[in-house]
């Protein structure tokens, strides 16, 4: 198959940067959109070009790294990451336009490359547990219900990728905050710093020049680990409660 890329290139965060058009033939609809990019990288390379930069890790749908903005939607066409998206989603002859994610709190360092370190510092801000650790405690010593554990590990599906943050037209980090909220919020091991922790997170999050949440429910529906949408609502009651309690 047969492809134009339309990619965003910007030399440093301080360039101004532009879209720049590339044709690519002998696409496999078998490729990943990262083993397209690589070709494209090649091929650039050895016509004595710049190839273009873009966030990578695992390759497997598990580290977040591969953020990008494919056609106005994040991570492309399916709900999944980028890494994880194949060019049979796309079509023969089609033209893509890859973006890097749109948000203040996420600055754009090279090309598709942006700076997620806000995220970092929204984790940093949650602190740590207090439980004792060590040596694993025999099984069943601490009952959690079912209900609480399965929201708990629904919330631990985060990777942190930041698509909700680009899907949100407010650039809102709520449902990332929200899922790292629940994750430990559902745990008997969380319950001591609850309160602190919350207040802290949100307060880093709008520090960092995150929006507001407006309820869209665009980050859930971009999420590629399905984080559900309502662990907004429960951050929310968390921080009213905090507040309330004097924390």
């Amino acid at each position: 198959m047969k492809i134009t890329l339309r990619i965003w290139r910007q030399e440093s965060p301080s360039a101004k940067g532009d879209l720049a058009t590339y044709d690519l033939d002998d696409v496999s609809e078998d490729m990943s959109f990262l083993e397209m990019l690589d070709v494209l990288n090649e091929s650039l390379i050895m016509d004595g070009q710049e190839p273009v930069a873009f966030d990578h890790d695992c390759r497997e749908g598990i580290c977040g790294s591969c953020d990008l903005m494919i056609n106005g939607d994040a991570h492309g066409p399916e709900r999944t990451t980028t890494c994880q998206l194949h060019m049979r989603s796309f079509s023969d002859g089609q033209t893509i336009t890859i973006e890097p994610w749109r948000a203040e709190a996420f600055p754009v360092l090279k090309d598709l490359v942006v700076d997620r370190s806000a995220f970092d510092r929204i984790v940093q801000a949650g602190g740590f547990v207090s439980a004792n650790t060590g040596s694993a405690p025999d099984a069943h010593a601490t009952l959690v219900p079912k209900d609480n554990a399965d929201r708990a590990f629904a919330g631990a599906e985060c990777i942190g990728c930041g698509a909700c943050v680009a899907a949100c037209p407010n650039a809102s980090g709520m449902l990332f905050m929200g899922a790292k909220i629940t994750h430990l919020g559902e745990l008997p091991q969380g319950q001591p710093e609850r309160s602190a922790r919350v207040v802290d997170m949100v307060a880093q999050h709008d520090a960092e020049g995150f929006g507001g949440c407006t309820n869209l429910g665009a980050c859930a529906d971009a999420c590629p680990k399905g984080i559900p949408l309502d662990v907004i609502s429960q951050m929310n009651r968390d921080l009213q409660k905090a507040r309330l309690t004097g924390h």
